[in-house]
């Protein structure tokens, strides 16, 4: 008899999920009310996003920066789970640093279209350094 094997995630790989999803929730942030706006009002501009979007100002503009921001951290977040996965990190660490890593992307972005520019840029830093612990993780 063939059995399937189900793959389990992991909570870090719920983590990547989570992260993977914060650009888009950027995105709606810059986005925000303005849906049922006319175009002509200045209104979302589903016909032009990127130019619409790069015309924003304040905490739209903010949110959309944010999201770039998102997509930039993103690429080693994911490379850093997948290989401490690879070297058999401790599972319970992993998730914690995962989880700590995903805590800081959300206060980071509360904080950047919140105009908190220094604090923003320490969360920064320490979601590096926490990610930076993730690809180590599994190091012997």
């Amino acid at each position: 008899m063939n059995t399937l094997h189900f793959a389990r995630f992991t909570v870090a790989y719920w983590c990547v999920l989570v992260a993977a999803l914060l650009p888009i929730v950027c995105a709606g942030i810059a986005k925000y009310g303005m849906f049922n706006k006319p175009r002509r009002e200045g209104g979302y501009d589903n016909h032009h996003p990127r130019q619409w979007l790069a015309g924003q100002t304040d905490w739209r503009a903010r949110a959309n920066a944010a999201q770039a921001n998102s997509f930039e951290g993103l690429p080693f977040f994911i490379g850093a789970v997948v290989i401490a996965h690879q070297l058999g990190a401790a599972q319970t660490l992993l998730d914690i640093l995962a989880f700590v890593y995903v805590l800081l992307r959300l206060l980071y972005i509360m904080m950047y279209v919140g105009g908190l520019p220094t604090a923003r840029s320490a969360v920064w830093v320490a979601g590096l350094v926490v990610n930076v612990a993730i690809l180590f993780a599994g190091y012997r």
